[in-house]
């Protein structure tokens, strides 16, 4: 079967469905990925094919618009800004999806922020699944993304995620119509596409543990949690002399790290990286990422891609957005997590960690001074308890196979729709 994995979305969002990818193709699928130009690479790497999408997240997010998005503020309001931009250039990049599954293929996996793809696989007759990295979809049992991973009690987060789902419909009306009308297909409303969704049981897979965030009770038949789908790694990778010998002349250090956020402020980033590390009085190995952080001192350095799978399990703690996959990463190792969260889901994964007890209290981005960030440190250090559920958690996600079980859901499926 030739599945074709639209991945909509920075690193984080992109990096997962490589080594999904490759799992399919391991069991005898072609698979190609969709994704900004950027990741080609890393696509090519896992032996999938690529095919581009329009737009660059990078350059997009070092915009004045995406500096706003990234200023610090979670939870609703991070999400409307993410949300209003994605709608913006949603005409260019449902043009993008449409061309790229005309190249060939069988079924359609569409990522969070490829929802839009639904469309496409119906006009075209075939099938679509979501796979999704976040729970997005109405449940009371989590916390919304637009909470901040602040519960609101079951009423209240199915409320909340409901109205959050009405409010997405209504910003992708106009351009859903507009893709339905390109591939043959009369409008439809967002609240019947809804409708639809739960009357076919239109599959989701979510690709993180159960371990840290269980299958909500009052989800409905067709959406599973998976468990974590793992970035491809090139096997044939080795870290630089410079990072093994670091690691090698003292104590593990904390890792510090901010994936693909750009907020726009890396000198005083660094300055409060580098001064919290010296407070806490740790080593530390922190990466450039999009952040363009940059410290250099006795013992601390700063390097440039290392896979998490490697570098996670050789440090103490490691400090960063919460990103889904990042968050994944932390807890895999088995090291305590120091969440400082910047926008849209990282606030609901940076309190899910704290409260399985992996963890200190998170440092929201916009409160992040030297003195808070080096306290946080202390306390994942010195807290017992936060390196031993960590370790508890990593065990559960060892015996976890979330792209095995999302291969044996896929292979389920029927070849075209009715």
């Amino acid at each position: 079967m030739r599945i074709l994995i639209l991945a909509v979305g920075s690193q984080g969002d992109v990096a997962p469905y490589t080594g999904l990818g490759a799992r399919l193709r391991e069991a005898g699928h072609g698979v190609a990925v969709a994704a900004a130009e950027r990741f080609a690479p890393q696509v090519l790497a896992a032996g999938l094919e690529f095919r581009v999408l329009p737009g660059d997240p990078r350059s997009a997010a070092a915009t004045e618009k995406g500096r706003r998005w990234q200023g610090g503020a979670g939870g609703a309001m991070s999400i409307g800004r993410y949300l209003s931009m994605l709608a913006e250039e949603s005409r260019e990049l449902n043009d993008g999806m449409l061309a790229a599954a005309r190249q060939g293929a069988d079924l359609l996996l569409l990522s969070g922020s490829a929802l839009l793809g639904y469309q496409i696989a119906e006009g075209m007759g075939i099938p679509s699944m979501g796979v999704f990295l976040q729970s997005i979809l109405p449940t009371g049992a989590v916390p919304p993304l637009a909470t901040a991973g602040r519960s609101l009690g079951r009423l209240g987060n199915r409320a909340v995620s409901e109205l959050t789902g009405v409010a997405i419909g209504r910003l992708f009306d106009a351009t859903t119509t507009e893709l339905r009308r390109k591939v043959g297909l009369p409008p439809k409303r967002p609240a019947e596409l809804r409708r639809e969704w739960a009357e076919r049981r239109w599959p989701v897979l979510h690709g993180f543990s159960p371990s840290v965030v269980p299958r909500p009770s009052d989800w409905r038949e067709g959406m599973e949690v998976t468990g974590f789908w793992w970035p491809h790694v090139d096997p044939a990778w080795t870290p630089p002399r410079r990072l093994t010998d670091f690691l090698a002349a003292g104590p593990p250090p904390v890792y510090v790290g901010f994936g693909s956020r750009n907020p726009g402020d890396s000198a005083r980033l660094n300055e409060v990286v580098r001064t919290a590390l010296r407070m806490a009085g740790v080593r530390g190995v922190v990466q450039a990422g999009w952040a363009d952080l940059s410290i250099e001192d006795s013992d601390v350095i700063t390097i440039g891609e290392a896979p998490h799978e490697w570098l996670f399990p050789r440090t103490a703690a490691v400090v960063h957005h919460c990103g889904a996959g990042t968050t994944a990463a932390g807890l895999r190792a088995g090291v305590p997590t120091v969440g400082v969260p910047v926008i849209t889901d990282q606030p609901f994964w940076a309190a899910r960690v704290a409260s399985l007890g992996a963890g200190p209290k998170p440092v929201p981005y916009r409160k992040l001074t030297a003195r808070r960030l080096a306290e946080a440190i202390r306390l994942a250090l010195a807290e017992p308890a936060h390196g031993r559920r960590a370790r508890e958690l990593a065990g559960r996600i060892a015996v976890e196979d979330g792209a095995g079980r999302a291969l044996a859901a896929i292979d389920r499926l029927p070849a075209r729709t009715t």
